[in-house]
């Protein structure tokens, strides 16, 4: 009976995980409610996972790398990238790929693509390369960077983790370095070669984009009685010289060209386009209001506001309605201060902005509401924003007790746990990161879903659904061999990590293939490095955030990542299938 329960409850799970109608941390609550009431699984043991080392140094992980997004030093490593001198493809590629595959190695890969797109684009131009050539080899290489260390994916940490808790194996920090580098390695020729004659030829971006090294959103600016800008030329003016671009002018009900607006007047709505630090300066300059105060004057209640960025992913419920649609005022109590689309300067009113996939807004709101909305949409929160002018060198300061966390801990100066805690702690004694932001840096629902499919993996011990499952695949598929038999389960985990997350499909697929690879005789630590790697490589689809960041500024199609994408995924496999064997023997 309790084989059956857990069956079907692992059915649901992979269904409700795929379809993504609740939250995985949702599905993950209601799934070790179920589990203990029908004593499956002890309290004890539903919970268990959440207090191991792993989950420690993961919620650890959050608090130093966002201390590091916030900081601006991405943003400048980035620009850094685009004022780089004009080189050709092979030349380009060369060196771009390894550094991105570097940052993300130990930061979260979409964040590492957001920030790199504009100045890639900036470089492409500069070099008369189509960016369609390069954006899509920076996100797989965002990707398949993460393979590189333990901390590189939450996908290692959750299957790192796993292991630990069942006391089948303890991974260490570059256990699996050397094939990761390969795999980065292959995934660089690759898009030099084959990959360079399957990507479309088109100019990602659009060719009168503004090469700039920074992402530019479109906001809105309000310019109030007795303002020092009215009576002054609109494209000649104090507003255009602290680095905004007017795009047009809304007077009186009418939306005129900047070209055409003569003179400022008061009450004109100017719709810009600048950098995050130049509308943070422009919210503390006197005679303008950016609207997205406006609208939230009183909305507050004396909580203080946040400015944050997020991603719309592909199955959003924002995308292809506008910003006035999706009714985010009134629902949750956000303003939408600003939107970027990579690729195409937006001109319109913020309100008539019909959302696309890879879009990224700036939305203003407290905390609650914040997460709230990210809760309800399932958005990608790729960072918050304060203004400080000293964030950039406390960005670097955080870096360098990342890197002494990573370096103390692997070393054995003091445990891994405790390096990660330390460092965080001292983000926070140093004032690099607010106390009120680690907690809300921490993403709580990874933690929830990884600590909750470790106990899924100790119920289908406890009712013997892994042995039965195992056997069933023993008598299926021995004919094929141990080895075969992990091929099969490497290719079930990269088909699973298209309808839901990475770390997800590798949790689902884990407790059956390490008890399998026991039932054989075979090594379950060969059986998880397996099907932990092909789940950070599997690059057939655009619906990994870093794909669905280019697939707009690249002008790609879905069959553009499929073709380029499915030969690569394959070769990687291989090289997985034949690298876990040759470092840990079955």
């Amino acid at each position: 009976m309790e084989i059956a329960i857990v069956l079907c409850l692992l059915l649901v799970v992979v269904i409700l995980f795929s379809t993504e109608k609740l939250g995985v941390d949702v599905v993950t609550g209601l799934m070790l409610i179920t589990l203990v009431m029908t004593g499956v699984v002890s309290t004890e043991e539903a919970f268990a996972a959440f207090g191991s080392d792993f989950i420690v140094i993961l919620a650890a992980i959050f608090v130093i790398t966002s201390a590091i997004e916030r900081s601006g030093v991405l943003d400048d490593l980035a620009a850094r990238v685009g004022r780089s001198k004009a080189a050709k493809l092979t030349p380009l590629l060369i060196w771009l790929l390894p550094f991105t595959a570097l940052l993300s190695a130990f930061m979260n890969n979409t964040t590492v693509t957001a920030l790199l797109i504009a100045p890639v684009l900036a470089l492409t131009r500069k070099s008369g390369l189509p960016g369609s050539k390069v954006l899509m080899a920076v996100a797989f290489a965002s990707i398949v960077g993460g393979s590189c260390t333990l901390i590189g994916t939450s996908t290692n940490i959750a299957v790192s983790a796993y292991l630990e808790k069942h006391r089948i194996a303890t991974i260490g920090m570059f256990e699996f370095t050397g094939i990761g580098i390969a795999l980065t390695v292959i995934t660089l020729v690759y898009m030099l070669t084959i990959g360079r004659w399957l990507l479309p030829l088109r100019n990602g971006g659009g060719a009168t984009q503004r090469a700039t090294t920074v992402r530019r959103y479109t906001t809105e600016i309000r310019v109030q009685e007795g303002s020092a800008i009215i009576g002054t030329q609109v494209g000649a003016s104090a507003l255009t010289e602290s680095g905004f671009e007017v795009l047009s002018i809304l007077r009186e009900g009418r939306l005129l060209s900047a070209r055409s607006a003569g003179l400022y007047r008061a009450q004109d709505v100017a719709v810009v386009q600048g950098d995050i630090t130049t509308l943070l300066a422009a919210r503390e300059k006197n005679g303008i209001t950016v609207m997205a105060d406006e609208l939230q004057e009183g909305q507050a209640a004396g909580s203080p506001l946040k400015l944050v960025e997020v991603l719309l992913p592909a199955r959003s419920h924002l995308v292809g309605r506008t910003v006035k649609q999706a009714r985010l005022l009134e629902q949750y109590g956000l303003a939408v201060a600003a939107v970027h689309r990579a690729g195409e300067p937006l001109r319109e009113r913020i309100g008539r902005i019909q959302l696309q996939v890879g879009d990224m807004l700036l939305v203003q709101g407290t905390e609650e509401a914040i997460a709230d909305f990210h809760d309800q949409h399932e958005l990608v929160l790729l960072d918050e924003f304060t203004p400080d002018p000293k964030r950039v060198r406390k960005g670097y300061l955080t870096m360098l007790l990342f890197i002494a966390a990573v370096v103390a801990g692997t070393i054995g100066v003091v445990p891994l746990v405790i390096a990660f805690v330390a460092a965080a702690l001292s983000t926070v004694l140093l004032g690099i990161n607010d106390p009120r932001t680690v907690y809300t840096s921490i993403d709580w629902r990874l933690i929830v879903l990884i600590g909750g499919m470790t106990a899924l993996g100790t119920a289908m011990t406890n009712s013997g659904a892994d042995v039965f499952l195992s056997e069933r695949i023993q008598d299926w598929f021995g004919g094929l061999g141990t080895a075969g038999i992990l091929a099969g389960f490497m290719l079930l985990t990269v088909l699973l990590t298209q309808p839901m997350s990475n770390a997800a499909a590798a949790l689902v697929v884990l407790p059956i293939a390490s008890r399998t690879a026991e039932v054989l005789g075979a090594s379950p630590v060969t059986f998880a490095l397996a099907i932990m790697l092909s789940a950070s490589v599997s690059l057939i689809t655009p619906f990994e955030p870093s794909c669905i960041l280019v697939y707009g500024p690249g002008r790609y199609r879905f069959s553009d990542f499929v073709r380029v994408g499915a030969p690569l995924t394959l070769v990687l496999l291989v090289v997985i299938y034949f690298g876990v064997q040759r470092q840990w023997p079955l």
